[in-house]
């Protein structure tokens, strides 16, 4: 059956708006003015009028966590924290209100010493027995690459100040010669698999949470890293997805971004389900297989980020490297044989420059296109001049999170200094460079998954208070904005054909917004709220027009 949306503002694109549109079978059928569209349907058609508010294609996150989301809602929310004492504070309460949920250990994220109103240093294991010394404590930075753990969860790893290091990652000793509780990079993993495996009904419950929580925000489609990250045990992952998916309860589109921890794994990927990708992942479904999911370095606030220069604040500080370049350039490598695409999270100049040269390493022009398999840089945060022209001669897509300004507004400059900060998180540059080739994501739960937010910091590049804003010349304008969320995310999973418009025979994902986003004042995008939310021409999110 037809169903009629009319008297709208629908965006087409830039500048270019219709009236109305049909759905019909999933799918956008017709779109053109209310007479035409309602001609179009006939009188048994199911009309809605919108009564002129703004449609627009759903938002593609390029790149978030939406287990890790879900998992972070239903735990304590420590990016509330406003010291360690109201973090601990925090977490006794929840762990008194939730016995049954914390009766092998406590794990929340969230995080973060430059927050804290008091002393501004990371929590350690001393901060945590404060919450328990009877069951293991682990609390992760927002960045997700350092953590810290009490002495619980130090004695169950059976390591000490005499342990070797992990590879990857590293737990940091204390004056006492005995491990402080502060893990970084794939230490934090290591750390993590001290607690059992969460139920599957714990599963669902991050997973639904999270999903709610981001068709309300107008998100048809999220590109996901959780299996190899928040969730370790990659065949029953992705067993769980098929299995939900396959019994139509999705609400929204997922596409797997997938990280290994060794290359035999990867292998083992690659011959199962990978190979029976066609089969396990059949063309209709809302669950579809992507890339592989390489980490480059770490973050810039817990200076893990990898540097071509130093720290300004901190000499000693050089970032660290999940895997060296030999190991990285065989992850590339495979990948490229086997036909997938590589997306990377690279967040400082000196990882992005590495990434590039892998990546140009891989290239097999098809059709004279360079970068065939869309290889990509996630964060892609500093840069210089140069690094920018490099990324753009080898066609290299990036997946930028402009959320992530209002925090790192702040530090930016200490880290880097002041020539390097402002040729760095240069959105309108690449876009002019690579047009269509940037897309928008929030990398949540790092930061919330709300697209307005995160539109407003690419439009206006000021900080959540609006009080200070961050190299001005680098603001992008509203359709530019819109678009890396919409059309240049479909692009960046292969999708440009198919969704991102409101196009004939695209798919029928959209949002209904309660204000216009083209012609709002900049600093009003943060309080647009989202109607109704359509996947598949199926409403998975409403409220009264």
């Amino acid at each position: 059956m037809k169903k009629i949306y009319y008297n709208a503002k629908v965006y087409i694109e830039r500048e270019k708006f219709a009236e109305a549109f049909a759905v019909e079978n999933g799918r956008f059928s017709k779109v053109g003015s209310n007479e035409e569209v309602l001609m179009y349907g006939g009188e048994n058609a199911e009309r809605v009028d919108c009564r002129g508010k703004t449609v627009i294609p759903g938002f593609n996150d390029s790149h978030m966590h939406l287990m890790g989301l879900g998992e972070y809602l239903c735990k304590p929310d420590l990016g509330a924290a406003g010291s360690i004492d109201e973090m601990v504070e925090m977490c006794k309460r929840f762990m008194e209100e939730y016995p049954e949920d914390v009766k092998n250990g406590l794990h929340a994220c969230g995080w973060n010493q430059d927050l804290f109103r008091d002393e501004q240093r990371m929590p350690d294991r001393h901060d945590l027995d404060r919450i328990s010394t009877e069951v293991p404590v682990l609390l992760e930075r927002i960045c997700g690459h350092v953590c810290t753990g009490n002495t619980k969860l130090i004695e169950t790893l059976g390591i000490d100040g005499n342990s070797p290091q992990f590879d990857g990652g590293e737990f940091l000793i204390g004056e006492d010669g005995y491990p402080n509780g502060i893990f970084t990079e794939n230490a934090c993993n290591i750390a993590k698999n001290v607690f059992p495996p969460d139920s599957p009904e714990t599963v669902l419950k991050y997973f639904e949470t999270a999903a709610d929580r981001a068709v309300s925000f107008g998100l048809t489609s999220v590109q996901s890293n959780d299996v190899g990250t928040i969730v370790l045990d990659w065949k029953r992952y992705f067993e769980f997805f098929r299995k939900y998916y396959a019994e139509g309860k999705g609400k929204l589109r997922y596409r797997h971004q997938v990280c290994f921890v060794s290359l035999e794994e990867m292998e083992e990927f690659i011959e199962t389900e990978y190979k029976a990708r066609e089969e396990l992942y059949p063309e209709g479904s809302l669950l579809t297989l992507g890339p592989l999911k390489i980490f480059k370095d770490g973050s810039l606030g817990a200076r893990t980020a990898i540097l071509r220069g130093i720290y300004k604040d901190d000499p000693d500080a050089r970032g660290t490297a999940w895997a060296d370049k030999e190991t990285i350039q065989k992850f590339c490598d495979r990948a490229t044989e086997a036909g997938m695409q590589v997306v990377v999270h690279a967040i400082g100049d000196g990882a992005i420059d590495e990434m590039i040269d892998a990546f140009a390493n891989t290239f097999r022009e098809a059709d004279g296109v360079k970068n065939p398999l869309r290889h990509e840089l996630i964060h892609c945060q500093i840069t210089d001049r140069e690094l920018l022209e490099k990324i753009r001669d080898n066609n290299i897509l990036v997946s930028y999170q402009p959320c992530f300004l209002d925090y790192d507004m702040m530090i930016v400059n200490r880290l880097c200094g002041d020539e390097l900060a402002s040729t760095s998180y240069s959105f309108k540059t690449m876009d002019e460079m690579l047009p269509g080739y940037v897309s928008y994501g929030t990398d949540s739960p790092v930061e919330d998954c709300d697209p307005f937010a995160n539109i407003y910091y690419a439009v206006t590049r000021k900080n959540a208070a609006g009080t200070d804003v961050f190299y001005p010349e680098e603001c992008v304008d509203i359709y530019t904005a819109v678009d890396a969320y919409t059309k240049n995310s479909a692009f960046a999973e292969f999708a440009e054909n198919s969704k991102g418009r409101i196009k004939e025979n695209y798919l029928a994902d959209f949002a209904v917004l309660d204000k216009d986003i083209f012609t709002v004042e900049p600093e009003a995008i943060r309080s647009i709220k989202v109607l109704e939310t359509v996947v598949n021409g199926n409403t998975v999110y409403k409220q009264m027009l």
